[in-house]
């Protein structure tokens, strides 16, 4: 069981993928919070959070600042700040940075043993480079385009 703790965002380890944005995670990748995982992730116009997936379990986004694309179910949805998006248990989604900046998204999401992530092929988010190229519940496969470990980056701070 992990220690209470307060971090400041803005001396929050950061991590990427590149072409992915930037995401502040809050926890220590050796011992997730074993409920919820919660980050910010910051996407520059273009750039998709993740592959094009559908979960088992409930998620929950508000954008912090900027412009983002959502693609909810294969369609594209336009969101900007203070937008809030609940995606139940089932729900096929993927943010794309948007506008003329970076766009910064507080993402919460259930976690369980039970969890499970399924990637489906999207027409749509294959526009943005954000779709798995073949549909498949392995992220490793969805993600065979990307480095495996992220790399260690800074949030861009403050927001704007």
């Amino acid at each position: 069981m992990s220690e209470p703790f307060v971090v400041n965002v803005a001396h929050a380890p950061a991590m990427s993928f590149p072409g992915s944005g930037v995401f502040a995670a809050f926890e220590d990748p050796m011992e997730p919070f074993p409920d919820f995982g919660i980050n910010i992730h910051v996407l520059r116009p273009g750039e998709p959070n993740a592959k094009y997936h559908v979960e088992n379990v409930q998620e929950d986004f508000l954008v912090l600042g900027g412009r983002c694309t959502l693609i909810l179910n294969g369609e594209e949805s336009q969101l900007g700040q203070w937008d809030f998006f609940h995606c139940p248990a089932g729900t096929e989604h993927v943010f794309i940075g948007a506008g003329d900046g970076p766009c910064w998204i507080l993402m919460v999401g259930a976690r369980g043993p039970g969890a499970r992530a399924h990637y489906p092929v999207n027409e749509t988010a294959a526009k943005y480079g954000a779709s798995a190229r073949e549909s498949t519940a392995d992220s490793r496969e969805a993600y065979a385009d990307r480095p495996s470990q992220p790399e260690s980056a800074r949030l861009p701070w403050p927001p704007v």
